[in-house]
């Protein structure tokens, strides 16, 4: 179980990079392309205040997976 943890923290940090793509990509650059001068504020927090708190969050608790801090055997003692 302690090995699926591990794959599986890969898995989290891959759909925190995928996360922060899409909101980039996908929410953030066609707002401030936008002409309407009301799509700027929520570019804004898409950029710089949701993409690294969702992106972030994801990543670290991958990595943490990854090092074994969820580890039954860590748990345990």
């Amino acid at each position: 179980m302690d090995g699926l943890r591990r794959i599986l923290g890969f898995v989290w940090i891959l759909l925190g990079l995928a996360a922060g793509y899409y909101f980039l990509v996908s929410q953030a650059i066609p707002q401030f392309q936008s002409d309407n001068s009301e799509d700027l504020v929520p570019a804004i927090i898409y950029t710089f205040v949701l993409t690294p708190i969702i992106t972030g969050g994801l990543i670290v608790f991958g990595v943490y997976a990854l090092q074994g801090e969820y580890d039954r055997r860590k748990i345990d003692e």
